[in-house]
C-alpha cells in the first residue's frame, strides 16, 4: 500500500512516497498554488549513500541506485516551524549496515524553494567508511526528451558563462532503456574541485521542461569540492546534489559507532513558469538564508584603487588625490587594495603579517585612512587571510600543524603556504590581525581575496585528503562567523581571484561578491549580466572603471556595467575632466536612487542568458511595477528586441536613467507581445543605457 508525506506551505508543496515496498523518494515538488502530476511511485531514493562494502546496486559511476540508498527504510518524520521557516525531518534506517539517515528540508514562508542536507549516524557495531552521501536526490517531473539543462562554466576573467541546451543529446543520448529493461549508466556530472569552489564550473544548475514550464534551479552551498549530476532512469530524469566524494575528490570519512556526519547544504527552487520563474524563487530563497547585516540595507557605493588604476602599488602620494576624487564622485567606502603592507615591491611570497608599509606611507597609513574618514567614507583594506608567503616571518612563527600538509610536508602553491584553520594558532593569528586593523586603524571594510588553490586537501588528522579539506572548509566558515560576531558592523567582500569562490556557503555570510578580475571593459558586460543567476543582485559587485582616455560613450559603457548590482568603482578619477567626473557623479546618483529597488528585485534576461561574444546584452531587474533594464551594444549599426512578457498588454513609461547627457536611443513599445525595440544611431560601436520601464497609471 502506497502512503505519502505532504509538507510545505502555500508557496511550496513537497510530496514524499513512503510506501513500504520501495525506497523513500520525492513523488512531486511544486509551488503550493500549482497543480503538478504525480508519479505512480517514486523510485529514485531520497538519499544515496556509497560504502565500499556495498557499492552500487546497478553498475555505473552515478549517485543513483546505490545499494544502501535502495535499502533505506522509512521510520518516520517530524514537521515543525521556527519563525518564518518550515522544517521537515525524515528518518530512514538501513538494517544491514546499521546506518541511520536523516534528511532535513527547510523553507521560508512565501518562497518556492527549500534548503536540504542529510545527517548519517552509525547505529551499528562496526565502523563505516563513507565514500559519498547525497544532500538531495530526486526524480525531475519533466521528460528527458522535453527538458533543457542549464549550467555554467567559470574561470578567471571569463566567469558565469551559462549554457542552456537540450538534456537529450550529447549529455543524455537516447539509449532505448525500455528495450533493455534497466536504468542507464551515464550521466552529466558537473564537478567542482579544491578550494576554488567555482574555479571551473558553478555549483548552480537547473532543469526546465519546455512543454510544461516546470523548472528546478539548485545551488550547492559549499566553499570546497562538490558534484551535481543529472541522468536518465527508466522513469525519467533524476538529479543528485552532493558535497565531496571519493571518486571526484579523494574524500573518505570513517564513521565510528555512535558518530554522525552531516553533508553540505544545498538548495532547490521550483517554478511552473520556466527558468526566470525558478530564478525568482531562488533569488527570494537566497535573501532568506543570508546573515542579517547593516550593509544589506545601506548597499554603499565602494571605490577600490586596484582595477586598471593602482594595480597593487598604493602610496600616500597616489592615494590622497584619488580619495578626494572618489569622495567627490559620491563613493561611500574607499578600499585600499593589495600592496599596503609591502616594503620591497615583491610582496607575493612575503604576505602574512599584515603590517602597514612604512616606505609606501612615510607618515603612516593612518594619514591615508584618516583622509578617507574626513570625507565621510568608510576605510577599507585588502586582505588575503588564508595564506602565508614562504618568505613571511609568520612562516616560522606558526607550528607546522597550522598549515595544510600532505604526507608530513607543508603544501606550497605559487610561493604560499595555506593555513589550516582547524588549528587554534592559525585562528588566533588571523583574529589578532583583524582585531588590530579594526580597533587600531578603524578599518570598517575588508576585501577578502584568495589567490591559490591547494588541491585535494590535507591528510593531517583526517581519514583522507578530501576529509581534511572538508573540515578545513568548515573551520573557515566558523572563523568568518566569529569575525562577524565580534565586529557586527564590519563589511566583508568575497573575492577569490575575481569569482573563484562564488558560493552561498561564503555569500550567506559575506556581503558582496566580486564578479570578475576582467580588466577589459568591453568583455565585462556578459559577466555582469549573467551574475544574478548565481548571486543576489545586491551582492553582485561588477567593476566600473571609467578612465580619462575613454570617449564619453565608453565611460558610460563602463559605468553601466556596475549599476544594476553593487556599484564597484575604480579608475583614475583624479585625472578626469570636469565633464567626465560629472558623468561618473550622475551614474553614482542614479545608482543610489534605485539601489533600494535592486535589493528587492528579481532578475530576468530579455535576450536570454548571455553568450560570451554576443553583440547585444541585456539584464532586467523587476521590482514591483518597475523594471530596470541595462542594455549594452558591442557591435556596429544596431537594433535589438527585448522580450518583456510580464509587461504584455500594458502601457508603459520608458525613461533613460543613465546616461542622460548622451544621444537617446530610439524605442518602440509593442504592448501586445510585450516587446521593446531599441535602436542606437550613434557611430560608436560601444554604448550602453540604463532604462526604467514603469507601467502607466
Amino acid at each position: 500500500m502506497n502512503t505519502s508525506v505532504v509538507w510545505g506551505h502555500p508557496s511550496l508543496r513537497v510530496v514524499l512516497d513512503v510506501s513500504p515496498d520501495g525506497p523513500v523518494g520525492m513523488r512531486s515538488l511544486s509551488r503550493g498554488d500549482t497543480a503538478t502530476a504525480h508519479r505512480p511511485r517514486a523510485t529514485q531514493p531520497l538519499v544515496e549513500l556509497l560504502l565500499p562494502g556495498t557499492g552500487r546496486a546497478h553498475s555505473s559511476h552515478r549517485f543513483s541506485q546505490t545499494a544502501v540508498g535502495r535499502r533505506l527504510a522509512y521510520l518516520g518524520c517530524d514537521q515543525s516551524t521556527d519563525g518564518p521557516w518550515h522544517l521537515l525531518r525524515v528518518h530512514l534506517h538501513d538494517a544491514e549496515s546499521g546506518l541511520d539517515a536523516e534528511v532535513f528540508l527547510r523553507s521560508a514562508d512565501g518562497v518556492a524553494a527549500f534548503q536540504a542536507w542529510t545527517r548519517v549516524t552509525n547505529r551499528g557495531q562496526a565502523p563505516a567508511l563513507l565514500l559519498g552521501v547525497t544532500s538531495f536526490a530526486a526524480a525531475f517531473a519533466g521528460s528527458v526528451d522535453s527538458s533543457d539543462v542549464v549550467r555554467a562554466d567559470n574561470e578567471w576573467l571569463g566567469e558565469s558563462r551559462w549554457v542552456r541546451e537540450p538534456l537529450r543529446g550529447q549529455a543524455v543520448p537516447d539509449l532505448h532503456l525500455s528495450l533493455h529493461g534497466q536504468d542507464g549508466r551515464g550521466r552529466l556530472a558537473v564537478v567542482g574541485t579544491g578550494t576554488w569552489s567555482t574555479g571551473a564550473h558553478l555549483p548552480t544548475g537547473g532543469l526546465i521542461d519546455r512543454d510544461s514550464g516546470q523548472a528546478w534551479l539548485w545551488q550547492i552551498e559549499h566553499n570546497g569540492p562538490w558534484r551535481w549530476e543529472v541522468g536518465e532512469r527508466l522513469d525519467g530524469p533524476y538529479v543528485a546534489l552532493l558535497g565531496p566524494t571519493d571518486i571526484d575528490h579523494q574524500w573518505q570519512h570513517r564513521l565510528a559507532p555512535g558518530e554522525s556526519f552531516t553533508t553540505v547544504p544545498v538548495s532547490v527552487a521550483v517554478s511552473g513558469e520556466g527558468l526566470e520563474g525558478a530564478a525568482a524563487a531562488l533569488t527570494a530563497h537566497r535573501r532568506a538564508i543570508v546573515r542579517p547585516h547593516p550593509d544589506r540595507e545601506r548597499l554603499p557605493v565602494v571605490f577600490n584603487d586596484y582595477m586598471n588604476t593602482l594595480l597593487g602599488d598604493p602610496t600616500t602620494a597616489k592615494l590622497l588625490p584619488l580619495i578626494d576624487a572618489a569622495a567627490a564622485a559620491g563613493a561611500e567606502v574607499f578600499c585600499v587594495d593589495a600592496g599596503w603592507y609591502d616594503e620591497d615591491g615583491f610582496w607575493w611570497d612575503s604576505v602574512g603579517e599584515w603590517q602597514p608599509s612604512q616606505t609606501r606611507f612615510p607618515r603612516g597609513i593612518k594619514e591615508v585612512l584618516g583622509r578617507i574618514r574626513e570625507h565621510g567614507m568608510v576605510p577599507g583594506l585588502w586582505l588575503e587571510p588564508e595564506v602565508i608567503g614562504v618568505r613571511s616571518p609568520m612562516a616560522d612563527k606558526l607550528p607546522p600543524e597550522a598549515f595544510l600538509q600532505r604526507g608530513g610536508v607543508r603544501l606550497v602553491e605559487n610561493g604560499r603556504y595555506h593555513l589550516d584553520l582547524r588549528h587554534p594558532r592559525a585562528v588566533a593569528h588571523l583574529d589578532q590581525v583583524v582585531d588590530r586593523l579594526v580597533e587600531e586603524l578603524g578599518v570598517g571594510y575588508f576585501k577578502l581575496d584568495y589567490n591559490i588553490d591547494p588541491g585535494a586537501g590535507t591528510d593531517l588528522d583526517a581519514d583522507s585528503a578530501g576529509d581534511g579539506l572538508l573540515a578545513c572548509n568548515r573551520a573557515h566558515l566558523a572563523w568568518l562567523d566569529g569575525v562577524l560576531d565580534r565586529h557586527p558592523g564590519l563589511t566583508l567582500e568575497n573575492c577569490a581571484s575575481g569569482a573563484m569562490r562564488m558560493d552561498y556557503a561564503m555569500l550567506s555570510r559575506l556581503h558582496l561578491q566580486s564578479t570578475s578580475d576582467q580588466q577589459d571593459f568591453r568583455l565585462y558586460p556578459p559577466i555582469a549580466v549573467a551574475a544574478p543567476m548565481s548571486v543576489l543582485p545586491e551582492q553582485s559587485a561588477s567593476w566600473a572603471y571609467p578612465q580619462p582616455d575613454m570617449s564619453d560613450e565608453e565611460i558610460a559603457f563602463a559605468l553601466c556595467t556596475g549599476m544594476l548590482g553593487r556599484l564597484y568603482l575604480s579608475g583614475h578619477l583624479d585625472g578626469m575632466s570636469a565633464a567626465q567626473l560629472d558623468s561618473v557623479r550622475d551614474a553614482v546618483r542614479v545608482h543610489k536612487e534605485i539601489r533600494a529597488d535592486l535589493a528587492r528585485a528579481t532578475p530576468l534576461w530579455p535576450l536570454g542568458l548571455p553568450r560570451w561574444d554576443d553583440g547585444a546584452l541585456a539584464l532586467g531587474l523587476r521590482s514591483g511595477d518597475t523594471t530596470y533594464a541595462g542594455v549594452w551594444r558591442r557591435d556596429d549599426a544596431w537594433s535589438v528586441r527585448l522580450d518583456l512578457p510580464h509587461l504584455a498588454g500594458r502601457a508603459v513609461e520608458i525613461d533613460v536613467l543613465y546616461p542622460r547627457h548622451l544621444p537617446d536611443w530610439d524605442h518602440d513599445w509593442k504592448p501586445g507581445p510585450g516587446v521593446l525595440t531599441l535602436t542606437s544611431r550613434g557611430e560608436e560601436p560601444l554604448s550602453a543605457r540604463i532604462l526604467r520601464i514603469r507601467t502607466a497609471s
